[in-house]
């Protein structure tokens, strides 16, 4: 068994290739070649946490099996630790035996991600040159690297909440992605980051609209990746009609969970039928993408199980060829 933490994942895997799997793994999804339930949520009401399962399985050249536990201990950070950790697990097809221990918290937020850089490259426009990030929590680093790794931008705007903490956070980011000819600036308020931008990518666990839809591009791509529960919306309800064209990572999961559609579908802001698709559709060029340069685009995640098993499996072939990583008995 071989256990890998974040620097030893960021040996074995780059964005690029990250993004390239996801696509796979959506395709695989939609030709029915996963078995994906949907994730099993365990309530710690004491301690005022959860506990989601995320087990599934991807049939392909192999059988690709594991699971995912993610903890949701908002309290953690009380003390000191982490409030949404993870842990990915991989297992040996042909045993069954466990076979990798990953950390999940960051394989999480290299394939949501990775995720968010397909529907960008799939969807946007290809000559887009401003992008706005909200959001700066712990998935906001790799979104921003898979925007830069997806187009060639000239400006990547980043506004969140609390304008002391993004300055910080751009500054994290020039240090780190100074590979990327992108200016990289920090926006106090969200209206001026938003107004002319070709993608917007908003990464919160926020339970209000993040944007204002009346400072929206034509054109632009809206990735809304952050919220995954009912009460959970960042996208404003104006722009979910049948006006734009949009697209989910699984009908299953966002039409399940997602607030920033379920709330509109209630209030009868759209219908069943005016949704586009799957984003694995459109890998499999089954379903039309944007038509046009003056389409609004708008895709919404909620993460699938698929996407972990997909990158772990390819991580953890990866560490073994390299010899990277911690090997255990057990």
């Amino acid at each position: 068994m071989i256990i890998l933490n974040k620097e030893n994942v960021q040996k074995c895997i780059t964005m690029k290739k990250a993004i390239e799997i996801c696509k796979e793994a959506t395709k695989n999804y939609c030709l029915n070649k996963t078995d994906i339930p949907l994730r099993t949520p365990i309530i710690s009401e004491r301690n005022n946490g959860q506990v989601l399962f995320m087990p599934g399985k991807i049939s392909s050249e192999s059988d690709n099996i594991g699971i995912k536990i993610v903890s949701v201990y908002p309290d953690n950070s009380l003390i000191s630790l982490p409030s949404v950790p993870s842990t990915m697990i991989t297992l040996d097809e042909k045993t069954g035996i466990v076979n990798g221990i990953i950390d999940g918290t960051y394989l999480t937020a290299l394939r949501t991600a990775a995720l968010q850089g397909a529907a960008t490259d799939l969807l946007s426009n290809k000559d887009s040159k401003i992008a706005t990030l909200i959001g700066t929590g712990g998935q906001a680093f790799e979104q921003a690297r898979a925007l830069l790794t997806v187009r060639n931008l000239s400006e990547l705007r980043v506004v969140a909440r609390n304008f002391d903490k993004t300055k910080k956070f751009v500054e994290k980011l020039k240090e780190e992605l100074n590979n990327f000819d992108t200016v990289i600036i920090a926006y106090e308020n969200v209206n001026d980051a938003t107004i002319d931008s070709d993608i917007i990518t908003t990464v919160t666990t926020s339970t209000t609209p993040t944007f204002s839809a009346k400072h929206l591009k034509q054109g632009v791509h809206i990735n809304g990746i952050g919220s995954f529960t009912y009460d959970m919306v960042e996208l404003p309800s104006e722009i979910i009609n049948s006006n734009n064209k949009i697209y989910f990572d699984t009908k299953d999961g966002v039409l399940s969970e997602a607030g920033d559609i379920l709330q509109p579908l209630e209030n009868e802001l759209i219908s069943h039928g005016d949704f586009k698709g799957e984003l694995g559709e459109l890998v499999l060029n089954s379903i039309e993408g944007r038509t046009s340069k003056d389409e609004i685009t708008i895709f919404k995640s909620v993460g699938s199980a698929v996407l972990d098993i997909a990158c772990a499996d390819y991580i953890i072939k990866e560490a073994i060829k390299s010899n990277i990583g911690t090997k255990i008995d057990i």
